[in-house]
């Protein structure tokens, strides 16, 4: 009887598998990496501006609070931008005539608002308000990371919804008192419990923050 297969049908038949396996594992973890890139998160990018502002110099070096401009953090939903008149209380004194200042200078005369590129962004069938996060001690460092060494603001973590189980699954270790809320480099003490007694006082529902109708509403 004539014999159908080479005698290395079966090695390549075997190499072959290994080869599929492989393609595919690549595959995957390639995806993965791709998923989790700058690229898809839009971390790490600074978009351009219409006035190159700079946190590291506004919240870092002049020690402004992120709640001067930011005003409604605290109050509401959503952080707010600053009006043209909050920027001027201090450049109708200082960089009165810098030309990177002059949107600022036109947006004050012509009463429009300056069209900031938005940074920090949540699809819109995500439920979250700052001011319950603020409220519970949640500092401005967890999800922002330390802008204040940020010459240009860029996304520090990606908002995935990994991101936020995380925290969500043990929010503990983010908590902080109500005076450092703004503070991107305070860390308790070694020893200090008022993480889990902030958590308390603040009714936090451990257990209970990752059920879907918590996120989505």
């Amino acid at each position: 009887m004539a014999q159908i297969f080479s005698p290395t049908a079966d090695t390549w038949l075997r190499l072959s598998v290994l080869a599929f396996f492989a393609l595919m594992s690549g595959a995957f973890v390639g995806a993965i990496g791709i998923a989790h890139s700058a690229y898809v998160t839009s971390t790490d990018q600074a978009p351009h501006q219409p006035v190159p502002f700079s946190h590291r110099h506004h919240a870092g070096e002049l020690g402004i609070d992120c709640r001067y401009c930011h005003a409604d953090v605290e109050k509401g939903p959503k952080a707010g931008l600053p009006p043209t008149a909050t920027c001027m209380t201090c450049h109708s004194q200082i960089w009165t005539n810098a030309a990177m200042l002059a949107p600022i200078r036109n947006s004050l005369a012509n009463h429009t608002p300056i069209r900031w590129t938005r940074v920090a962004k949540l699809p819109d069938y995500v439920f979250f308000r700052h001011d319950v996060h603020i409220a519970k001690g949640v500092g401005c460092v967890s999800c922002h990371g330390r802008i204040d060494t940020m010459p240009l603001t860029y996304r520090a973590k990606a908002f995935t919804m990994e991101f936020c189980l995380d925290c969500h699954r043990d929010p503990i270790p983010h908590l902080r008192p109500a005076d450092h809320i703004t503070d991107m480099t305070w860390q308790p003490a070694k020893g200090d419990t008022r993480r889990t007694e902030i958590a308390a006082h603040a009714g936090i529902r451990l257990g209970e923050l990752t059920h879907c109708y918590v996120c989505h509403r």
